[in-house]
């Protein structure tokens, strides 16, 4: 398996909905003493209902992040992927089941209401269009994902059970 340290100072953490990227990102960047950069906090405007950002505000932000030295950034947003990769020094791809996503976005819209990664000034709530993107969408997108994964000539790591992630943070000594 490769481990915490190949992976470098610039991290990307892919998967779909609910996976567990966020999570994963923010321990990463705690124990690895790296900015954390949620895109979808980019992508969306603070203090709305998860409003959209006009396109070129947020690839000017995914720019402007991809730039720094060091981060760990959490995502897919696969239309800029590319300018994100090239930057990165190590990807890591979770790939949970769908029920385990749904069960995810369902724990944190209802029980997590301070958790990271989340929109400043947002308020979660469970939503018929969420439900549908994670059982309708992530299939596609899975398929999608493994296929940039693969053709990555970086150092990488993919995770694709509950277990799996958890055998991480305990080898990597991650808070959980």
């Amino acid at each position: 398996m490769t481990s915490l340290h190949n992976l470098g100072q610039r991290i990307c953490v892919m998967g779909p909905s609910n996976s567990g990227k966020s999570t994963l990102a923010n321990a990463i960047g705690v124990r690895q003493r790296l900015p954390v950069v949620h895109l979808d906090v980019l992508f969306h405007e603070p203090h709305t209902d998860w409003k959209p950002r006009q396109d070129a505000e947020f690839l000017s932000l995914h720019h402007q992040a991809i730039e720094k030295d060091c981060w760990v950034m959490e995502g897919n947003y696969t239309r800029c992927i590319t300018q994100r990769l090239a930057r990165a020094t190590g990807i890591i791809l979770l790939d949970v089941s769908t029920v385990t996503s749904l069960i995810r976005y369902f724990r944190r819209t209802w029980f997590e209401h301070d958790r990271l990664g989340a929109l400043e000034g947002g308020v979660d709530s469970i939503k018929w269009q969420m439900i549908r993107h994670i059982a309708i969408s992530t299939p596609p997108n899975r398929r999608k994902y493994a296929e940039i994964f693969e053709s990555i000539n970086l150092p990488k790591l993919k995770l694709v059970t509950a277990d799996a992630i958890n055998h991480f943070y305990q080898v990597e000594g991650l808070g959980s």
